[in-house]
């Protein structure tokens, strides 16, 4: 077996715990030797054996670490990345890489003259409702696209106290946290919109920052819909396709951050799987004959991209999450935040 990959965590907050610990605990292919905590050490339980750090220069410094996870706030990634990335590090960055385009691109001009890899983590290409979107695109049963809508609802009132992610500039908030994921998704489906427009509000009382967007992005012959509240109590599909010939719905989200927030592993045969009852369904006329049915949702798989990390740095294999692609993703959040202000469509 190929040497294991030495990694460093730059934080182990929310992320640390529920995503990238996780996964790198139960992925042969890495061992974590160094984690930074500023006060506390919650990662001794998951990782008794690395050692915690106060300040992230000691990760620079140390020689053993060929990988670096930039899983900080999202202000702070710029300044790390580029830090690691003159460090000769390897990093993966939680998304949105940065908060500006210009930075990523910075970012990845200056990885390729170091030749060290970065990437993105964008988790929910893997989710399995996702995944099975794909899968009924591709198929091809409802035929020409007319219109496609994506949500990420969540019911929360209150004004979770002590978080960077409740508290800023534009920057912050669902847009760049939730909406990062979501565009992505459209990026990875669709490509480059022609045209973007966006509407970013604040609905809870006493909210600082957005907590809901509706984003039209427009591409020759259909259409894509993104939306997203905090108040949301009842929500609707999750996915919607709308073609010619037909309809596919999928209710429900992947259960897979779910089931790590509770301490399970992501592993066994049926992780990822879900039950009958949440199923995707799909209505469709063909050759004068009308189906229709549900649709098995294809197992989520987190554990994916770890798995192509190990495959690109020990393999020499194809990166799944290009940091081009983060780039143009910030150029569309961009477009949404000019839209907003200017209450009209922005073209790309």
């Amino acid at each position: 077996m190929k040497p294991t990959i030495k990694v460093a965590l730059a934080s182990f907050g929310m992320s640390g715990q529920v995503f990238h610990g996780p996964l790198l605990k139960v992925h042969p292919g890495f061992e974590v030797i160094q984690i930074l905590e500023r006060s506390k050490k919650l990662s001794a339980q998951l990782f008794p054996d690395a050692d915690i750090v106060r300040d992230f220069n000691k990760i620079l410094e140390n020689k053993e670490s060929e990988l670096v996870v930039i899983n900080t706030p999202d202000a702070l990634h710029y300044e790390m990345a580029k830090q690691a990335i003159n460090a000769g590090k390897n990093i993966i960055v939680e998304k949105p890489v940065t908060q500006k385009s210009w930075q990523a691109e910075e970012l990845v001009k200056l990885a390729r003259e170091k030749g060290v890899l970065l990437t993105v983590y964008q988790n929910r290409r893997w989710d399995g409702d996702f995944l099975t979107v794909k899968k009924v695109l591709e198929q091809g049963n409802v035929g020409r696209l007319i219109e496609f809508e994506s949500h990420f609802d969540r019911y929360r009132t209150f004004i979770k106290p002590d978080t960077w992610k409740e508290e800023g500039d534009e920057y912050v908030g669902v847009l760049h946290n939730l909406g990062s994921h979501m565009v992505d998704q459209a990026y990875v489906l669709f490509g480059k919109p022609e045209w973007v427009d966006a509407r970013l509000k604040i609905v809870r009382q006493g909210g600082k920052v957005a907590d809901y967007y509706d984003i039209r992005l427009e591409y020759t012959g259909f259409s894509v819909i993104l939306k997203c509240s905090y108040l949301v109590k009842d929500p609707g599909p999750r996915y919607s396709i709308f073609g010619e010939y037909g309809t596919f719905h999928k209710w429900g989200i992947d259960n897979q951050e779910e089931k790590m927030k509770s301490g399970k592993l992501p592993v066994g045969d049926d992780w990822g799987s879900e039950p009958e009852k949440v199923w995707g369904t799909l209505t469709y006329e063909k050759d004068g004959l009308e189906f229709q049915g549900k649709v098995q949702t294809i197992p989520g798989n987190y554990n994916a991209f770890y798995n192509n990390i190990f495959d690109v740095l020990r393999n020499g294999a194809e990166l799944a999450v290009k940091p081009e692609e983060a780039t143009e993703v910030l150029k569309i959040l961009e477009a949404c935040l000019e839209s907003n202000r200017k209450r009209k469509a922005i073209a790309l």
